[in-house]
């Protein structure tokens, strides 16, 4: 049995383990109402902008932004990766890398082994995972969490439509938890470029006739990248919240944890306490036995 110092030792230090998974759980509160909040504003505008830019995507032919439909065969990908910067928020970062490795072998295993498969890792725990492991990382971003903004963004995605558009990929897709609530994640792989249509084919066979003010060709100039840069935007936003989530939940249980350590090792103090007193008793009542024998 550990001594009354050992004990007390523990439970000083679990105290102080418990103060800051509790602290850390309502900064990650916090921050998840915040970006919670920036989520369902931008989701039903970045949905509408989905749905104008799929009806679109069926009228770019002989527009200078067709590029960004065009179904290339399939020769250089480009995978992004999104995790987060810093850890504890539970399986988080390790789901998204999971998904990502079986999604490569299931599907990219050729153009990997040949060395076509590149990865863009936003967040420096999948950077640290995927280089450790080799993979070919071409670039990675950290500092676009530091300030969550559409303007921190916007180069990123010109930088991606730019690829797709000179053809050095031909496919661009993202893998990233997508936030469901404060306690669910799941992941979503989506393909960023080139645009393709989630919506039935019957609906798109017949798709929304726009009036166009100005002109189809100017317009669509600028509003496919504009809504793109969105889309993308969003996405970074998502995985964002879903991190605070995860991290919320995972130090409400390190918080719950503590607590139950600390009545236990509070019940094993006691235990112990008791049975030094009682030995001292003892010992006292046998030193005052020996004297009067």
């Amino acid at each position: 049995m550990p001594s009354l110092k050992e004990v007390r030792l523990r439970i000083e230090s679990i105290k102080s383990s418990e103060q800051i998974t509790s602290a850390m759980k309502l900064v990650a509160a916090s921050k998840l109402r915040r970006t919670q909040n920036a989520v369902q504003a931008l989701t039903p505008y970045a949905a509408k902008l989905r749905e104008i830019l799929e009806n679109l995507s069926t009228s770019l032919e002989n527009t200078e932004t067709a590029v960004y439909a065009a179904n290339r065969p399939v020769e250089r990908v480009l995978l992004i990766v999104i995790t987060s910067n810093r850890g504890l928020c539970g399986p988080f970062n390790s789901n998204v890398i999971k998904a990502a490795k079986s999604y490569i072998e299931a599907n990219y295993n050729e153009i990997n082994q040949r060395g076509d498969l590149d990865l863009f890792t936003i967040g420096r725990k999948g950077t640290e995972f995927f280089r450790k492991h080799e993979y070919n990382v071409v670039r990675d971003e950290q500092a676009v969490f530091d300030a969550m903004k559409f303007e921190n963004t916007t180069s990123i995605a010109e930088d991606l439509m730019a690829d797709f558009a000179t053809g050095k990929y031909d496919r661009i897709e993202m893998i990233y938890n997508h936030f469901k609530n404060s306690a669910q994640q799941e992941i979503n792989i989506e393909q960023y470029l080139p645009i393709i249509s989630e919506q039935p084919a019957e609906v798109m066979k017949q798709p929304t006739d726009y009036i166009f003010e100005p002109e189809k060709k100017t317009l669509v100039r600028e509003l496919i990248p504009k809504i793109l840069k969105t889309q993308f935007y969003k996405t970074i936003l998502d995985s964002y919240a879903a991190e605070h989530g995860a991290r919320m939940t995972a130090m409400a249980q390190a918080t719950d944890n503590a607590q139950e350590l600390l009545k236990q090792l509070k019940l094993s103090y006691n235990k112990a306490r008791q049975a030094a007193i009682t030995k001292e008793l003892l010992e006292i009542v046998s030193g005052a036995e020996a004297l009067r024998g």
